[in-house]
């Protein structure tokens, strides 16, 4: 490993780097994709519509008052306030066709809309929420889409799972590929570490500077991954300014932060593995590998 033997940032260094690479950048879109999936899930659920319907003798000062103990709740993130006047000009510009022509009286009450916190947005949640609001006798209705609300939590379930398991399944195959790599790198090396072992070095000195190049190894491989991730995330946020929301600052630190992470873990378990093997090998056996 010295310089007579090869230049430290060599051809077979090169190599090893663009393998790792590869695997930790495929390895952190499997996080990526993990991390949003969790953030789009919280993003669905709290963009969930629930209509409290409020009774017409509900004064202005009692809706305001009404409003603003709603926002004080745990369940409730945004609160949105529709007036009767409101209700009728939507129902008016939806329909092509004002109600009260034919009615002679506007059809419509006033409703406050409750935008929920995620973890809220299930149907047992909503539920005692329901039961909490019907007691204000001035609430005539509670109305949510319990139907689609099951469906997304289903489906945010099953999504779930199966990300998780796609991550378990990758971090193994990425565990394995670069052990593999790294394993060939060194088996080149292993006259060199029977030569120095026949030198009378010591084996954490002979494991030094093959650690030291495969930490490098991995900390190059995983800022290059981390470069490729973040240009991604870059392209689908430019084209769809909405996904900001889902991509948030704190997906990528956590996405690079573990890609950095099993970069340097997976290169120095899997160099100190293989660079053992060869030490507790006697010569004869190096020969028949």
């Amino acid at each position: 490993m010295s310089r007579k033997n090869g230049t430290f940032f060599d051809m077979q260094f090169v190599t090893s780097c663009i393998s790792t690479v590869l695997v930790l950048t495929l390895l952190g879109m499997v996080v990526f994709f993990v991390m949003t999936a969790k953030n789009l899930s919280i993003y669905v659920r709290e963009n969930i519509d629930c209509s409290v319907i409020l009774s017409d003798d509900m004064k202005e000062p009692e809706i305001i008052s009404f409003r603003k103990g709603l926002e004080k709740e745990p369940f409730v993130k945004q609160t949105v306030y529709i007036s009767k006047e409101q209700a009728l000009k939507e129902a008016t510009e939806a329909m092509g066709a004002d109600p009260t022509e034919f009615l002679e009286y506007n059809p419509f009450t006033a409703s406050v809309k409750i935008k929920l916190n995620s973890d809220y947005a299930n149907t047992d949640s909503l539920q005692w929420i329901k039961e909490q609001l019907l007691s204000n006798k001035k609430v005539i209705e509670v109305d949510y889409p319990e139907e689609l609300m099951d469906s997304v939590n289903r489906n945010i379930r099953k999504i779930s799972l199966f990300l998780l398991g796609l991550a378990a399944l990758l971090t193994f195959i990425s565990f394995a590929l670069i052990n593999n790599t790294i394993r060939l790198g060194i088996y080149s090396k292993r006259f060199l570490i029977h030569t120095m072992k026949l030198v009378g070095a010591s084996w954490p000195f002979i494991r030094r500077p093959f650690m030291t190049r495969h930490v490098w190894i991995g900390i190059l491989s995983a800022a290059i991954a981390d470069t490729l991730l973040i240009g991604m995330a870059c392209f689908l946020a430019s084209n769809e300014p909405g996904l900001l929301e889902i991509i948030t600052p704190t997906v990528m630190l956590t996405v690079m932060s573990a890609v950095f992470v099993f970069g340097i873990t997976i290169t120095s378990l899997c160099a100190y593995i293989s660079i053992n093997k060869y030490l507790r090998m006697k010569a004869e056996d190096l020969y028949n590998l």
